[in-house]
């Protein structure tokens, strides 16, 4: 195990305010008041304000971390709020960047937070991420993993990765180029260990089912996002050993630890640039091309109708006489809770899994007329509509979702 320098310089004196809030972590061996500097003086980027972002970026927020971006383009889902506490009920609709704005500046408001309501791509990220100290990746899609961590290479920016299913999660620090400290106050660069050196490729499409589809513990994020702005704090701090050139692997249902040592592959060339577009990195994990999102509200492809319209246009459409297909793409126990009268219930899962699922899937959505598609508030609606658009179906996400698409009809 590598000890590491401190990755930020200490910022100014803390004053009489700064004192007393971080208290606490002023007597920490490693920390003390020149960390505490450090971390005032740090800039960290979380990817997802969703489960594992929700606890990493409270933790850091209250640590003292003097600016913290947040990248997220989804909007809160009531069925985000059993793991996703950044957010509450009242935000349910807000994109989560906003929510997770407001929480933090009210937990910390000394912290700048910095709301990036985009989606990473390669056309943005090399911006987003250069202007940070280091990234947490909270992800929960392979081709955003692969994005982050080619990027952070490129860049020579550390990266705290987790990633949860179940009642699993992992942790590990990965730095292409990490500053290495040889206890005389010497520093020095040698190869580290990336994201691609442990996964060089990603596991075949729907062997990893998400959230909606095998469930998470709430509980979990907690404790493996408390894990990454641990690690995120002892970077910027040098205090301690990092998880870097180790995973650290939680099973919630044993309560056990265990670490795997991991190395860079001597073989693998350093990533030099990212590849070309989104399709790209979609066609490396085995997954079709994004067409448009939920953002492009007017995007069309191939001729095809507008890749989402507003839940007044999907009820008037519904009330015509030109034919026309309604899918719910909500959870069973969902649609129970709120069902929409003469919608096909097909949850998300089965779509954005891959291989040989999600073609049937796709399959079995009609193709003669246009397919509307809601969920709870529009998100993963969209989702499925960028995988059925890409296959050639005239899919349309509704804005807001079931409940905005009952309301407008009334």
């Amino acid at each position: 195990m590598t000890s590491l320098a401190p990755l930020v310089a200490a910022g100014p004196e803390l004053d009489a305010a700064r004192l007393a809030r971080y208290a606490r972590h002023l007597p920490l061996p490693g920390v003390g008041p020149q960390g505490q500097r450090r971390l005032a003086a740090a800039r960290v980027l979380v990817v997802g304000a969703g489960g594992l972002g929700s606890p990493a970026l409270q933790y850091l927020a209250a640590a003292g971390v003097g600016t913290l971006g947040v990248v997220d383009d989804d909007v809160v889902d009531v069925s985000n709020l059993q793991r996703q506490v950044v957010h509450g009920t009242a935000d349910v609709g807000r994109p989560k960047v906003e929510s997770a704005r407001d929480r933090l500046a009210d937990l910390a408001p000394d912290v700048e937070v910095v709301a990036h309501a985009v989606r990473l791509t390669p056309e943005n990220v090399l911006e987003i991420v250069g202007g940070y100290d280091v990234v947490l990746d909270g992800a929960d899609n392979f081709p955003t993993r692969y994005l982050v961590s080619d990027a952070a290479e490129i860049l020579g920016v550390p990266v705290v990765w987790g990633a949860i299913h179940q009642f699993d999660g992992q942790v590990a620090v990965f730095w292409g180029a990490p500053v290495l400290a040889d206890g005389a106050g010497e520093e020095t660069r040698d190869r580290g260990v990336t994201y691609r050196d442990v996964f060089p490729v990603p596991p075949p499409p729907g062997t990893v089912p998400d959230c909606a589809t095998g469930g998470v513990l709430g509980a979990l994020c907690g404790t493996v996002g408390s894990v990454m702005a641990t690690e995120a704090v002892k970077l910027i701090t040098g205090a301690g050993t990092t998880l870097l050139g180790r995973i650290a692997v939680y099973d919630a249902l044993e309560l056990s630890w265990r670490q795997l040592a991991v190395r860079p592959d001597p073989t693998r060339e350093p990533v030099a640039e990212l590849l070309a577009d989104d399709a790209a990195y979609a066609a490396f994990c085995g997954l079709p091309a994004p067409v448009g999102g939920s953002a492009d509200v007017d995007a069309t492809a191939g001729g095809l109708g507008p890749a989402s319209m507003t839940a007044v246009d999907a009820a008037a459409l519904l009330a015509g006489e030109a034919p026309v297909a309604l899918v719910d793409v909500r959870e069973d126990w969902e649609v129970q809770a709120l069902p929409v009268a003469g919608a096909t219930v097909s949850p998300s899962g089965a779509f954005l899994g891959g291989g040989a699922g999600a073609a049937a899937a796709i399959s079995a959505l009609p193709a003669d007329r246009p397919v509307l598609l809601v969920c709870a508030a529009g998100a993963r609606s969209a989702r499925v509509a960028d995988v059925a658009r890409a296959a050639g179906v005239d899919a349309r996400s509704v804005e807001g979702g079931a409940p905005a698409l009952l309301l407008a009809a009334r």
